[in-house]
């Protein structure tokens, strides 16, 4: 094991605005970091990897949202993700079972029916994949857990270390990565430095510098991930 991971990032034009909506529909708390950014702290988390950082960024949204959250329902449909101001993308049909729905910057997340037998909330993450076999081994090889696959061909990684989420799925879609990811995720590093990471396959888009305490890498299908030295023991 390479690293664990730590928690998910989104850009955005409004830090601010992006954020109160996600903390509104995830009965999170909404705290200002006092640089532009905001951070999205569920209530209910049981780990602190549940936290969603949202980051100002100078450039619009283009092109397909390529990494998305599932959130079970708490209620037959998703009327208070809608109040809340998502707009609707897609109802089920006979080809899916749940709404594809878009947060106010156009990025877009499903919401599922509920079940007895799980909470209200963010169940799964999603990547879209050329090869999500391929994929689902390369990062189960950096944070653990094992690979899954489905009768219906869905691959995912259960157990990976500090996911904090059901699964991590990686699904099949026809086109190729084209522009930077809105939604990305970090690691903590096992190691002192990135060094491990590159030597399995990532790619080095950016050094730590004196600003910023971490590398940004991309995984075999280019998709970005920060990676974070180890945090100091006690």
């Amino acid at each position: 094991m390479i690293a664990c991971f730590k928690d998910l990032c989104m850009d955005a034009a409004d830090a601010h605005r992006l954020g109160a909506f996600w903390a509104g529909i995830l009965d999170g708390e909404l705290v200002d970091t006092g640089d532009g950014d905001t951070r999205v702290d569920p209530r209910a988390a049981r780990s602190r990897a549940e936290s969603i950082w949202v980051n100002t960024v100078p450039e619009p949204r283009t092109g397909k949202t390529r990494v998305h959250l599932d959130l079970r329902l708490a209620g037959p449909e998703p009327a208070a993700l809608l109040a809340a101001g998502a707009r609707l993308v897609r109802e089920p049909d006979a080809e899916i079972t749940w709404w594809v729905l878009a947060d106010p910057e156009g990025n877009h997340f499903c919401a599922f029916a509920p079940r007895r037998d799980a909470r209200p909330g963010v169940f799964e993450l999603v990547v879209d994949s050329a090869d999500p076999a391929a994929q689902a081994r390369w990062w189960a090889g950096v944070v653990g857990g094992r690979v899954e696959t489905t009768d219906e061909g869905v691959v995912s990684i259960v157990g990976a270390a500090g996911f904090p989420w059901d699964h991590w799925v990686f699904d099949p879609v026809p086109e190729r990565k084209r522009v930077k990811n809105r939604v990305h995720w970090d690691v903590d590093l096992t190691g002192p430095d990135a060094t491990a990471l590159i030597a399995a396959g990532a790619t080095l888009l950016r050094e730590p510098t004196e600003r910023t305490a971490w590398w940004v890498l991309a995984d075999p299908e280019g998709n970005e991930f920060c990676a974070f030295p180890p945090r100091p023991t006690q």
